[in-house]
């Protein structure tokens, strides 16, 4: 599981490794580098992956705490009106009870930019189904249509304006964790500072390569992969929770 997360870059540090080696032991082409130069580098290095890490984990954790408030507010949200409401709104009940779940899903799917919605099918009314896929934001246009039938019941005189008032901030809970999801996805890493970290980790591994002079070809090829796995290993991860949603 973790060669394949970055075989590509172990293959290319193995390819170096041979060439540096072929030249030093077969072409001799005096590579010589002080040991001290990839030890500065790596502890450099070494510190802003750390950072980068702890950044996207904060991400990852903030995103965390949002899906958790959605999970918490949806479970509210029917069980307000299961106990706001009699035993003739069950229909009513049932219905934004599906479309809360309709709501998460589309949420999902919005984060992740699928563009398809076609799962929230068995959870909506046909004509409602049919209504979303002109929105831009199919979420929002549920948690609309949620806001919309919690008028009605307050129009039925179904539940008291204090009830509605209930709903409704629970409703609001619900769309204001959209928008912290929607601002976490929008706001992006910068695309050149993982290229340039990766970029500096293969030039610490490349002088490292060339500093080991005095070990034998059978020993340098293995330390230098298991030296990089880690740098190339948290790389990734950090990367992976740059996007939590995914």
């Amino acid at each position: 599981y973790i060669f394949k997360k970055v075989k590509v870059d172990i293959i290319l540090v193995m390819l170096f490794t041979i060439a540096i080696i072929i030249a030093k032991q077969y072409l001799h082409i005096p590579f010589e580098l002080n040991a001290t130069i990839p030890a500065g580098l790596g502890t450099a290095i070494t510190l802003v992956l750390a950072f980068k890490l702890n950044q996207s984990y904060d991400r990852w954790w903030e995103a965390r705490k949002i899906w958790g408030a959605i999970v918490n507010d949806s479970r509210s949200l029917i069980i307000q009106l299961l106990n706001f409401t009699d035993d003739h709104s069950r229909r009513e009940i049932k219905e934004n009870a599906f479309r809360q779940i309709a709501w998460c899903y589309g949420l999902a799917n919005s984060l992740r930019k699928t563009g398809d919605y076609s799962r929230l099918e068995q959870f909506l009314s046909k004509e409602e189904f049919e209504s979303l896929k002109n929105s831009s934001n199919v979420p929002l246009k549920i948690s609309n249509n949620i806001s919309g039938s919690i008028r009605k019941l307050r129009k039925d005189s179904e539940i008291n304006e204090f009830q509605q008032i209930q709903i409704d901030s629970t409703i609001v809970r619900l769309v204001a964790s959209m928008g912290k999801a929607e601002r976490i996805k929008g706001t992006i890493f910068p695309k050149t500072y993982r290229m340039f970290l990766t970029f500096f980790v293969y030039i610490f591994l490349l002088t490292l390569a060339i500093s080991l002079t005095e070990l034998h070809p059978a020993f340098e090829v293995p330390l230098l992969v298991t030296i990089s796995c880690p740098y190339f290993l948290l790389t990734k991860t950090s990367v992976y929770m740059q996007d939590p949603f995914e």
